[in-house]
């Protein structure tokens, strides 16, 4: 099918030089979202994608499916505040999630703040919460159209009614209430409050810089707010700051960037009338410190100090000389979180092989139990010092989600299921989800979760879903998606995620195997598992799709431009594509830690080897596969500029190849940011959009 694409006019006026180098950037003006060209050059590319991507027959019944399964009741972990607990919950098909209250566990539930009521069309969603140490104040935020930015408000709890209060240009924000029930910490950015004004926010591509961290006072208006401290020095560092659980002291965690290394300062609870005055208990990023728990002085720390795979440590912070004390010692598997509940207890998960593991200490960091779990992730867990139960939520490839309650004050501690997630129309027992280790390049073995349907022919033509991430220290673990199983189910195909390097899989030596001048791993990593899955017989490059999104969009983006001969289908998602000039729209100075950053000419010279937009070019051999790229117009996260400049030079580079019959395409969703708080109806949409992208590339036939 031949395809003609949108002219996109090109400056060859623009050239940058980097450290000697002349690189040409042809579709910077394209970094202008709100310019009417730009908005043309969307609407030209929408009207390009949407009738390809809605000619396939595969569209309206993987549509009507979705809506079907997707239509299920979807429920949080209780947490507890005050006298009161609290959990979200989703009837099925509501666009945004509904925060309920309940007097006890077993009371009738009520509404505490519903979403769905704020917008007509669903794009307002609720962000951060958090409760007054009472329990009567929330203080939330709510962005709109999928953008970072929020505006926190207050409600009252008794009566469900919201305060006076508003405060506006808060992103990547704490949120943390004094023990007094006074006010709270939050962090905004005042050169966008001078530069935006009453602008709409979210499609700006301004750097954010100067973060500061402010207190607020309930009743009071934003400009009264004390400004409690900041780092005019150091533009880029960030600082959120917790309250400890006894209340009598602030702790500050100031963050350069994306790289899981803080700075550590403390100081006791005092009256808010200007600066704080903070102890700097730890001055360097040289490590992780989360803090857990304090007694008096003492101070308990989860940390990957001297520990890649991470510890857990003690110390006396009054002391003058500061001698950290060993509570939990490394092991051989990923220490993923710790939670201090019921005064005397730690609950501690691992990350082992990408399965999570479940286990109660004692303060003194003896093992007491280990929880019974299947393999899968435990994906949120609940309960403080002061709660005497905690709740966790688990779930895996093909469970839905199991949420369990575990009283601590009794004499045999277990959890039971609290609540069952069920997804009616969906029998998990007619597929299974195997771990395999594969081989890199470099001899590397990587794991890889495969699902598919029990009993499936390994006959090379099985359609092939590989997804990856590989940075910023995530790690990809087992996780229910209803389109996933549509995926093998309707199309008889087969699911497999790489847990590829640069991730948080195996702990620090991972992530730093893939980020920075190592991040040709990554790329070699996925590559890997393409043959992998080829060579066992799963797949054949024309039945395989890969896909990715921000960090794993990149990932997409460097592998078919490095391999177009292995794919048949590629899906970037919300992508990183501009390595040369992403350190310079919002928040992407933050990303250098993980990629570095052109402006060094060390860092330059591996960048512009795998930056995507930087190495297009027509293949001899092949043509490049099916590509959809997609973006939100309002994604101030990773900025839309990434993939338009992108699409443009896939289109003008190949766009006239003979070879290239495959399609070069761009979806961009009007009112929709980075991911989080997308309405149903619109996942639904894109989903349905991006199978039938695949469906059609792939040549795949849906099965009842």
């Amino acid at each position: 099918m031949a395809f003609t694409y949108p002219a996109a006019r090109r400056d060859d006026a623009v050239v940058d030089d980097f450290h000697g180098t002349q690189v040409p950037d042809p579709y910077r003006w394209l970094e202008n979202p709100d310019d009417a060209e730009v908005v043309r050059f969307v609407e030209e590319q929408n009207k390009v994608s949407e009738p390809y991507l809605n000619s396939s027959p595969v569209r309206a019944k993987f549509n009507a499916r979705m809506t079907e399964l997707f239509d299920y009741p979807k429920r949080g972990a209780p947490f507890k505040r005050g006298e009161r607990y609290f959990y979200h919950h989703n009837s099925g098909l509501q666009n945004q999630y509904v925060l309920y209250m309940q007097e006890a566990l077993d009371a009738e539930p009520k509404v505490l703040l519903d979403p769905n009521t704020l917008s007509e069309d669903g794009t307002v969603a609720l962000g951060s919460t958090a409760f007054s140490e009472d329990g009567k104040l929330m203080a939330y935020g709510l962005s709109s159209s999928g953008s970072d930015w929020m505006t926190i408000k207050v409600r009252r709890v008794d009566d469900q009614t919201d305060l006076a209060d508003e405060l506006k240009f808060v992103k990547f924000s704490c949120l943390s209430w004094t023990h007094d029930n006074k006010g709270f910490f939050y962090n905004r950015y005042d050169d966008a409050m001078a530069q935006q004004g009453d602008k709409d926010l979210g499609t700006e591509t301004d750097i954010n810089l100067n973060q500061k961290l402010y207190y607020h006072f309930v009743g009071t208006t934003q400009a009264e707010d004390i400004m409690c401290f900041d780092i005019p020095e150091h533009p880029k560092w960030m600082a959120g700051i917790e309250v400890t659980d006894d209340g009598k002291y602030f702790v500050l965690s100031i963050t350069e960037g994306c790289e899981p290394v803080n700075r550590v300062y403390v100081c006791e609870a005092t009256a808010i009338t200007g600066q704080l005055q903070f102890q700097k208990v730890v001055d360097n990023f040289d490590a992780e410190y989360e803090y857990l728990c304090n007694d008096g002085p003492v101070f308990t720390f989860k940390t990957d100090l001297d520990a890649p795979r991470k510890r857990v440590v003690r110390a006396d912070i009054s002391l003058p000389e500061l001698k950290w004390s060993e509570v939990i010692a490394e092991t051989a598997d990923v220490l993923e979180f710790v939670s201090v509940v019921n005064h005397n207890f730690m609950v501690v998960c691992y990350l082992r092989d990408v399965k999570n593991v479940l286990e109660l200490h004692d303060m003194s960091g003896k093992l007491l139990t280990t929880f019974p779990l299947d393999i899968g992730s435990v994906s949120s867990c609940t309960g403080r010092r002061k709660d005497s139960a905690i709740f966790f939520s688990f779930t895996s490839f093909l469970s839905p989600g199991t949420i369990f309650h575990c009283d601590l004050t009794k004499d045999k501690i277990e959890p039971i299921v609290f609540y069952q997630t069920e997804v009616k129309g969906f029998d998990g027992s007619k597929f299974e989800t195997k771990q395999v280790f594969y081989e890199s390049k470099d001899g590397t073995k990587i794991p890889m979760f495969i699902v598919c349907r029990k009993g499936m022919e390994l006959n090379q033509n099985n359609p092939t879903l590989l997804y990856g991430y590989g940075g910023f220290d995530i790690s990809i673990t087992p996780s229910f998606s209803v389109s996933r199983v549509i995926f093998c189910g309707h199309l008889n195909g087969v699911l497999a995620v790489a847990n590829i390097r640069g991730g948080g899989e195996y702990g620090k030596v991972w992530h730093k195997g893939g980020s920075l001048a190592n991040k040709q791993n990554v790329f070699d990593d996925f590559q890997a598992a393409a043959e992998y899955l080829i060579k066992e017989k799963y797949t054949q490059p024309a039945k395989l799709c890969i896909n990715g999104g921000s960090n794993g969009g990149l990932l997409v983006g460097a592998c078919i431009n490095q391999r177009p001969d292995l794919f048949g289908a590629a899906v970037a998602q919300v992508g990183v594509m501009d390595m040369l000039r992403f350190h310079k729209f919002t928040i992407g100075h933050a990303w250098t830690t993980d990629y570095g950053c052109a402006d060094k000419p060390d860092e330059f010279a591996y960048l512009i080897k795998y930056s995507p937009l930087h190495n297009v070019r027509v293949n001899d051999k092949s043509q490049y596969p099916a590509v959809l790229v997609m973006t939100g117009d309002h994604d101030d996260r990773v900025v839309p500029l990434h993939s338009l400049k992108f699409i443009a030079t896939l289109q003008h580079v190949l766009g006239s190849d003979p070879k290239q019959t495959n399609p070069l395409l761009a979806r961009v969703e009007v009112k929709a940011g980075h991911g989080r708080g997308k309405p149903t109806k619109k996942v639904i949409e894109e989903i349905s959009d991006m199978y039938s992208f695949i469906a059609l590339s792939l040549k795949i036939e849906w099965v009842d």
